[in-house]
């Protein structure tokens, strides 16, 4: 599913026009970015929490040439599912 069809399917469960639900989706997106930029964790209920993770510096090998080479230390973007939605593919079958 694309923002288009998510846009859509929202506006018509919300009652909303395309254009207001389009509006909404890009401010909830704006404050969810401004937070993790912030470094504050996004908390959504039944469906998980999104973090941003310092990723301390390390040392890795190339296969090929045995090169070490030193990462330096990064910001990651981590999504942690909540409980819930777990649960629902849990006992979904495959």
């Amino acid at each position: 599913m694309n923002n288009k069809e998510f846009t859509s399917e929202l506006s018509k469960r919300l009652g909303y026009t395309l254009k207001d639900t389009s509006e909404l989706v890009s401010s909830l997106l704006s404050v969810m970015t401004r937070q993790l930029e912030e470094g504050n964790a996004v908390a959504i209920q039944g469906f998980g929490t999104f973090e941003v993770k310092k990723k301390s510096e390390r040392i890795s090998v190339n296969p090929t040439s045995k090169q070490r080479m030193l990462v330096p230390p990064k910001l990651v973007l981590t999504y942690k599912p909540s409980v819930l939605l777990k649960g629902k593919f849990k006992q979904r079958p495959q």
